[in-house]
Formats: C-alpha cells, sequence, structure tokens
C-alpha cells in the first residue's frame, strides 16, 4: 500500500453537528475518528492535504478546548472555522456569507475596574485573523461571483434575540455579526501562531424571531459555508 504524500495539516472547525455534516459530505474520504477530550476528530487525506474535522459543541469554552487540541494533538498548520450567525446591520441577509476580520467578546465586562467592555487585562479586544487566509476567501469570491462581506464578528456565550442586544453590539464593537465560538476560536490561533480564518453564512437577524429563523435556516446556511469552505481548501 502506497502512502499518501501530506503536504500540509488543515483543521476544520464547526459548532454543532449541523455545521461540519455538509463539510464531510463534500470532501468524500475516508476518515479515521478519533476521540480526544470529549470530541470527535475526522482525520482524512485529500489532495496531498490532512484534513481534521471536528464540530466543538456551542460556545467558547468548548470551542477553546476543540481548536487546541487540533493545533497541540493534531498538528495542523491552518484552522478554518465555518458555520453560522446571526445578522446584525442590514446589509447582511439571510444565507449571505461574512468572513471575519476581527472578533470580540461582547459578554466580557470588566467596567467595574474602569476597563472596556470586552477588555481582558494582556489581551487586545479585538482578535485578528489571517490576512492572507482572509484574501484567499475573497479571490475565491470573486472568481465564483459570489458576495462575501467583511466585518467584525461578537462572540459570546448568549443566543442573542433582541433589538436591545444587537443594537449594544453594533454601537459598543461596530459587530457586523454575532455567534457563540469565533472569537475563542481566533484566540487560540493567535497565541499559538496558527492562520485562522472565521467564516459565517446568515442564518437569522439576531432579533425576537432569531430562534424561528435559525432552525429554519441552520441547514442552508451551514451547506452555504461548507460549499465556500471547500473551494478555500481547494487552493490552500
Amino acid at each position: 500500500m502506497i502512502e499518501e504524500k501530506v503536504v500540509q495539516k488543515i483543521g476544520i472547525l464547526g459548532a454543532m453537528r449541523e455545521e461540519i455534516t455538509p463539510i464531510l459530505e463534500l470532501f468524500g474520504v475516508d476518515f479515521e475518528e478519533i476521540s480526544l477530550g470529549g470530541n470527535v476528530f475526522h482525520k482524512g487525506v485529500y489532495n496531498d492535504k490532512e484534513i481534521v474535522v471536528a464540530y466543538s459543541k456551542i460556545g467558547k469554552v468548548h470551542s477553546t478546548l476543540t481548536t487546541t487540541s487540533m493545533i497541540l494533538a493534531f498538528g495542523v498548520q491552518k484552522v478554518l472555522f465555518s458555520g453560522v450567525a446571526g445578522s446584525l446591520i442590514k446589509d447582511l441577509k439571510i444565507n449571505d456569507l461574512l468572513v471575519a476580520q476581527q472578533l470580540v467578546q461582547h459578554d466580557v465586562d470588566l467596567s467595574a475596574f474602569d476597563h472596556p467592555l470586552g477588555f481582558i487585562p494582556e489581551s487586545a479586544i479585538f482578535i485578528e485573523t489571517s490576512k492572507d487566509l482572509n484574501a484567499l476567501a475573497k479571490k475565491i469570491a470573486n472568481e465564483q461571483n459570489i458576495t462575501l462581506k467583511e466585518g467584525i464578528i461578537a462572540s459570546g456565550d448568549q443566543f442573542v434575540h433582541s433589538k436591545e442586544r444587537k443594537e449594544f453590539l453594533t454601537s459598543e464593537f461596530k459587530a457586523s455579526a454575532v455567534e457563540m465560538e469565533g472569537a475563542s476560536v481566533a484566540f487560540v490561533c493567535q497565541k499559538f501562531g496558527v492562520p485562522c480564518c472565521v467564516l459565517r453564512s446568515i442564518s437569522d437577524n439576531a432579533d425576537e424571531k432569531a430562534d424561528i429563523s435559525f432552525d429554519a435556516f441552520l441547514e442552508k446556511s451551514a451547506k452555504t459555508s461548507a460549499k465556500f469552505l471547500k473551494s478555500m481548501v481547494d487552493e490552500l
């Protein structure tokens, strides 16, 4: 048996099973399942690339654990996050794609100590993603005639579903979308020096009807993000 030569290792993350199911189907390779730290990692070889796919479960703690495991245990050299998010601005509609230039933890509040919202000592408020990976995403979007927006994504351990919270996130952080994992994934990648891209497809408008919209559009939006992510892997 001839072993396939692996050129690079790429980690692919989602928060929910529904977000990685279309990813596994699109790549169409035989994945080995490896259990570690309460997660199942799907490892396979695709076009000379070793890809490791997992869903972290919802929230910043779970996504921190899974991202750290991918980097330290599997040695991934890039991390791509694919999933859904709630729109905070009128320009982002259901099923639109957004790539994060920066991310922020919107639920961090140390204002009692005169710190700005989102700030933790020895850390920046806004977490940067990879300019190279984001440039690749824009290139692919242009080639495929897909509208890909760029902006700030706010992450926190709450499902945002109110006009008041939306207005706070846009006024305080200038955020375009909100979700529950991206900032922690980007933070871990930044600290370990691993390039990261956070790609989100809009599933709801983060308003009072967000729970209904989320359930209705989760599958379609997850597939949109997954298909675009595969195009990125094809060019890495």
